[in-house]
């Protein structure tokens, strides 16, 4: 096969049906023929605990662990999807990853993540960021009762809409020392990342590339890298 899909930033919900099918079409296409999946995060628009899963995402299981009999699928956690646990990827077939994701890839040294990470400049999010991946704080909320933990995530997701739309373009970027830095801690020659929505090849020097894959709210967004090709590709959702 000598093939790797990378995905993420698809926000599936139950309100967009399109992207979900378009994602069902992707999966089948696919299964048994390529090396791996990697989901960078954001699978879902908002995910609030495995034990409050909505229809949609349990139907969504089913079909990547039925993916996952032929091909592994590895998940990074995204800014929305933070709190998928271990119940809802041992149920879907899924191998979750650290939030920095560290491989050989056909020979190249790679790091994967979400890509949230880098966007240091803003810097509200990123101290929500950090009061959010405290074990303290995900063990309280994880304990809240489901009514409550609901109307946080619905209160978030509002606040995170409103306040994206007064922040400039270059905040909501990646910084650039913030790569660099990255990318020397690891060795890396390839970075691979989502959640800026901004699909492009980076081409950082003679060695490194920076690739962003796309998100799925007009089309569908997949990177296919084989041992001597990356390709970017689009997938319409009208397509059969």
């Amino acid at each position: 096969m000598n093939n790797t899909l990378f995905v993420g930033d698809l926000h599936l919900s139950a309100d967009r049906p399109d992207i979900l099918n378009a994602f069902y079409l992707f999966l089948n296409q696919h299964s048994a023929n390529c090396d791996a999946l990697y989901i960078l995060g954001d699978l879902f628009e908002v995910w609030v605990g495995d034990d409050i899963a909505e229809p949609f995402a349990l139907e969504l299981a089913a079909k990547l662990k039925q993916f996952s009999q032929h091909t592994p699928i590895y998940f990074i956690h995204g800014n929305r999807d933070f709190l998928v646990g271990n119940h809802y990827a041992e149920l879907a077939g899924i191998t979750l990853l650290p939030e920095v994701h560290c491989l050989e890839l056909y020979g190249r040294a790679t790091v994967l993540l979400h890509g949230d990470s880098l966007c240091t400049l803003d810097k509200a999010y990123q101290r929500f960021r950090w009061f959010r991946n405290q074990v303290w704080a995900k063990f309280i909320y994880n304990h809240l009762p489901k009514k409550n933990r609901i109307g946080i995530a619905t209160k978030l997701r509002s606040k995170s809409q409103q306040s994206n739309q007064q922040k400039s373009y270059t905040i909501m970027d990646v910084e650039q020392s913030a790569v660099s830095k990255l990318m020397s801690k690891t060795g890396a020659q390839l970075m691979i990342h989502g959640h800026t929505h901004r699909p492009a090849i980076h081409q950082l020097n003679d060695l490194c590339q920076r690739i962003v894959v796309g998100d799925w709210y007009e089309q569908g967004s997949v990177l296919k890298v084989t041992p001597t090709d990356i390709d970017l590709i689009e997938l319409p959702f009208n397509a059969n």
